[in-house]
């Protein structure tokens, strides 16, 4: 049995809502508005993004892995677990179970690539 997915007018609706969320948020909202000077150009792509990855519809060219290197030094572990935590809310209010369900799981893998590219660093002392 295949997953339910979210449709592309759902991600359309999905992506700025959850956005807003994350720019009013006093944890992360500071770093995507200083980092995003475009806003309605970003909601599009992350649509294309979520679209691609979700619907495999092959809309968003471009490197998520690139975009958060550039903004390493102002990114902190517990921002990750805050844009997820976010994430889980808007999902599970706007999309069936069986969608919210897909669209997190593939979040939670996105975020453990993203951090373990932004913070993993081999015979680094991490402090308890």
């Amino acid at each position: 049995m295949t997953a339910e997915l979210p449709s592309e007018e759902e991600l359309a609706r999905l992506i700025p809502a959850f956005y807003g969320r994350v720019r009013e948020d006093p944890l992360i909202g500071p770093l995507f508005n200083e980092a995003i000077d475009d806003w309605p150009h970003h909601l599009e792509r992350l649509t294309a993004f979520w679209s691609s990855v979700m619907l495999t519809s092959g809309r968003y060219k471009g490197s998520p892995m690139q975009a958060h290197l550039r903004h390493r030094e102002a990114i902190r572990p517990e921002m990750f677990a805050r844009w997820l935590a976010l994430w889980h809310e808007v999902t599970d209010a706007m999309l069936s179970p069986a969608a919210a369900q897909a669209m997190q799981g593939k979040a939670d893998l996105i975020g453990e690539s993203l951090q373990l590219a932004l913070f993993y660093r081999p015979g680094r002392k991490v402090p308890l």
